[in-house]
């Protein structure tokens, strides 16, 4: 018998059993089932009704109550609105009668319905003749008849939950017998299974073990192994091969040593005069391969032939979670530049680097490691870092001057701006917007400086994102109204509050109001919505603008990058604050934009927990 009716013979059995016990277990389903949805067609029908007339009742009970007081069209519209319910709900009880005694119970209740209907329209229909209402009226004629329906209801309710009460007991000896009768036939043909497919399985084993032993001995060395050829079957077939095989390693092994160690040695230099950090992990997180550049960097002494883990040879957590999550799609994650740095301690210095993760795959494209490149850049953090205080140096020295100069030309327009000339007055009134819109850019320039520098203070507290889109929204109510600007808030329903300073986060709303408010004409609209995805709240500004075109829109969030041929006033550093202050908040910041069709600017800001 050939391998392959082997283990078709060993399924067949098993799955002979398996039908059995499938075939057991749906006859006792069907059984189940018939008895549950005998109590759901009998009586839970019913008792939901019973419990809408109920319920419908009171309300029109209350109905007549504010008839009483006073209100008597609020009165009314309840009754009648509660009464088309309770009828409803009476005729789908009327459908489902099925045991004894419940149609004379839904008799009674048509019967006492139609008086306490009868005795609320002799109270409402006889106009200004009637009685005037009292607490005794209603005591004497009203309350009598709500109580007498409501008690048929409660007994219509009573009787079908006692019969479905019973039928749940019957229902729940069926389930015990059907659960010990699954049991006893499942473990049966568990015991006949596992019998046979122990015999069969060490049939089957027994030339496999040949195998393993022989390939034992070639992962040693020993190319001159041999399986002797016992069956006539696949397993034989495969033994031939295998000594073939064994056949030809020796000979290739024999071959080409010297070759595989002089790319060997050669890929070892290479790595070597390579003077970024390099390292190597396999996709178990292990060092497989660190170049001298990376040694020095993380300050490695172990020998060459260790394989340390991630985490006890990388400063940075973060870096170890990346090249996890590398292995674990196939792919490096998108993250930004700022977020692929590390800093390492030297002495009493401090060393930045730069890193990148980059996969490697085997002939067959499956992922085999993954490559950590580390570059030095604490140079380029260095100038970074002067030209910040710098900027924030030379924007302090420039404040005292402007508001002098400023002061000046305010002076000047006051009390000198009548006695000049027409051209004189319009110099003085431009030389007045430059000095302001130098003090914006200053002060925009100190915020900026000091975001980046990480002196910002922000004070986080839970803020419900409907107080934000409020208090933008009270800030242009005005200029919108002046534009004719339709503004949409969309909060979302039943978002949780999320985790930011209130002050900075209605800046940044009210910067990209702004602007959409700059590129929206008249009859346009601006849409603030927002809506939650895991742990982030997702904050949007949309407008109908022109629009951005798509060579802007990778670097429209970059310090004094403006749109050429468009609306210009600012700065252009205001988006640049933005992005920072979202940084600061632990989100990110984007923008989705089509010529003609407006932009969206959106932002995420983390879940108050």
């Amino acid at each position: 018998m050939s391998l392959k009716k082997k283990i078709l013979t060993g399924y067949g059995v098993a799955f002979a059993l398996m039908g059995l016990v499938f075939a057991w277990a749906v006859m006792n389903l069907v059984s189940l089932g018939r008895a549950t949805d005998a109590i759901l067609r009998e009586n839970y029908r019913s008792i939901l009704a019973a419990e809408n007339m109920v319920n419908a009742l009171e309300r029109q009970d209350s109905g007549i109550l504010l008839l009483f007081l006073g209100d008597s069209e609020t009165g009314i519209a309840q009754f009648r609105e509660n009464e088309a319910v309770f009828l409803e709900w009476l005729a789908r009880a009327k459908d489902n009668v099925t045991i004894e005694g419940e149609e004379e119970l839904v008799r009674s209740i048509e019967t006492s319905y139609a008086g306490f209907r009868k005795q609320f329209s002799a109270l409402t229909d006889a106009g200004d003749k009637r009685p005037p209402f009292s607490l005794s009226t209603y005591r004497e004629s009203v309350h009598p008849l709500f109580i007498k329906v409501r008690e048929v209801c409660v007994k219509l309710r009573h009787l079908n939950e006692e019969t479905m009460y019973a039928a749940s007991l019957r229902a729940g000896r069926v389930a015990h017998r059907a659960i010990w009768s699954t049991v006893l036939v499942a473990a049966a043909a568990l015991a006949v299974a596992l019998i046979f497919s122990i015999l069969l399985a060490e049939r089957m084993v027994r030339p496999i073990r040949s195998f393993m032993k022989a390939a034992r001995k070639i992962s040693a060395g020993d190319y001159g192994v041999r399986i002797p050829v016992e069956t006539g079957d696949e397993l034989g077939n495969m033994a031939s091969e295998f000594n073939e095989m064994a056949a030809k390693l020796g000979h290739y092994h024999e071959m080409n040593i010297e070759q595989i160690i002089s790319e060997k040695n050669k890929g070892e230099a290479v790595l070597s005069s390579i003077e970024d950090g390099l390292l190597v992990f396999d996709t178990d997180l292990r060092a497989t391969g660190i170049n001298p550049a990376a040694r020095r960097i993380l300050d490695l002494h172990f020998a060459e032939t260790d394989r340390p883990d991630c985490a006890d040879i990388l400063p940075a957590p973060c870096v170890c979670d990346l090249i996890r999550k590398t292995v674990e799609k196939g792919k490096q994650p998108d993250i930004p530049d700022e977020q692929r740095i590390i800093s390492c301690p030297k002495g009493e210095n401090t060393r930045h680097y730069l890193f990148s993760v980059t996969v490697i795959r085997g002939t067959d494209r499956s992922l085999s490691g993954v490559v950590l490149l580390l570059r030095d850049v604490t140079r380029l953090k260095e100038v970074e870092r002067l030209k910040t205080e710098f900027v924030m140096a030379a924007s302090h020295e420039l404040r005292t001057p402007l508001t002098s100069l400023g002061m000046s030309v305010d002076l000047l327009m006051e009390h000198a701006a009548p006695a000049l000339a027409e051209k004189d007055r319009e110099l003085l009134q431009a030389a007045h917007e430059e000095v302001l819109r130098m003090k914006a850019l200053v002060n925009d320039l100190l915020d900026l400086s000091k975001i980046e520098a990480g002196r910002i203070e922000l004070e986080f507290e839970k803020v419900p994102v409907q107080t934000l889109f409020d208090h933008a929204h009270s800030v242009f109510r005005k200029q919108m109204e002046m534009n004719q600007v339709r503004f949409i808030s969309e909060p979302g329903a039943n978002l949780p509050p999320v985790r930011a300073d209130a002050n900075k986060i209605t800046w940044v709303l009210s910067n990209l109001i702004s602007n959409a408010l700059r590129y929206t004409g008249k009859d346009g609209e601006i849409r603030l919505s927002a809506h939650g995805t895991g742990q982030y709240i997702h904050l949007s500004v949309r407008d109908k603008g022109p629009g951005i075109p798509p060579e802007y829109q990778s670097k429209i969030f970059q310090k004094f990058v403006q749109v050429k041929g468009q609306v210009t006033g600012g700065t252009g550093l205001g988006l640049a604050i933005c992005k920072e202050i979202v940084r600061a908040h632990g989100g990110t910041i984007w923008v989705e934009s089509s010529p003609d069709r407006g932009s969206t600017f959106t932002f995420t800001l983390p879940v108050a927990r």
